[in-house]
């Protein structure tokens, strides 16, 4: 398992921060998501053979939010 932090742009809410973790959540060989509102980032335990990292950026940008890292 990797951690990696994510800066991620266009979170203002609550709503925010579950659309972010469920979708990150809902991929294969996910650990652990925390998703800071203040801070702005997710921190994200992965296995990057099951989910590397650019999928997981897709997936957050999916929901409407940029990956800025």
């Amino acid at each position: 398992m990797e951690t990696v932090v994510l800066r991620v742009d266009g979170m203002s809410c609550g709503h925010c921060v579950k659309a972010v973790s469920g979708a990150v959540n809902s991929l294969p060989g996910i650990g652990s998501v925390s998703v800071d509102l203040a801070t702005g980032t997710a921190t994200v335990e992965h296995d990057p053979a099951l989910s590397p990292l650019d999928v997981i950026r897709e997936r957050i940008e999916e929901q409407g939010y940029e990956v800025l890292n």
